[in-house]
């Protein structure tokens, strides 16, 4: 896996931007989001090491997609070379996830690049109701799919799963990579 870490200060004006948005104050964000108040404040200064669950929990009691948390403005131009992305990991499995495009606005979708290893599987909550995604792997295998019926990938297959229930990925190959395309409804 890369060495990129998240993208600390993009993270934290957006969640100051989205809080503030929402009218929430600090203590009722942690609330819902389920997250240390400690925790968040830190998020807002900038500081401490932000794991997906912890991004995830704060989009979807903020109502946004994670896309809108982890992605700065983007030129028209983009170009993200391989091994650049920042990445965004799990703390309880080997998954990282890096944001390729955010949904601009108008549209729904993001695209992220996935880059998971053998081990525990990383078990996702549902996200915002009407979440679609759309995997398609491009090296090593994984298991993807609703957390009652996964289904196994290789390389080149593709499937779709709602992803507002519980839903888990976990690679059955060392250097899984997967291309997963979140769509918004």
């Amino acid at each position: 896996m890369s060495d990129a870490s998240p993208p600390l200060e993009t993270i934290a004006a957006s969640l100051r931007r989205e809080r503030a948005r929402a009218g929430l104050s600090l203590t009722e964000l942690a609330k819902r989001a389920g997250v240390a108040k400690s925790t968040l404040s830190q998020l807002e200064s900038g500081a401490g090491n932000p794991s997906v669950e912890t991004l995830w929990a704060l989009g979807v009691a903020l109502g946004v997609p994670f896309s809108r948390l982890v992605d700065p403005p983007q030129p028209r131009l983009t170009v993200i070379r391989a091994g650049h992305a920042p990445l965004v990991r799990s703390e309880t499995s080997p998954f990282a996830a890096a944001m390729l495009s955010a949904c601009p606005p108008g549209a729904r979708r993001d695209l992220h690049l996935l880059t998971v290893d053998p081990g525990q599987a990383r078990h996702a909550d549902g996200h915002l109701p009407g979440t679609i995604e759309h995997v398609v792997v491009t090296a090593g295998a994984m298991r993807v799919g609703p957390a009652e019926t996964p289904l196994d990938l290789d390389v080149g297959d593709y499937a779709s799963f709602a992803a507002d229930g519980p839903h888990l990925y976990e690679a059955l190959a060392a250097d899984t990579k997967a291309v997963l395309v979140m769509e918004h409804v």
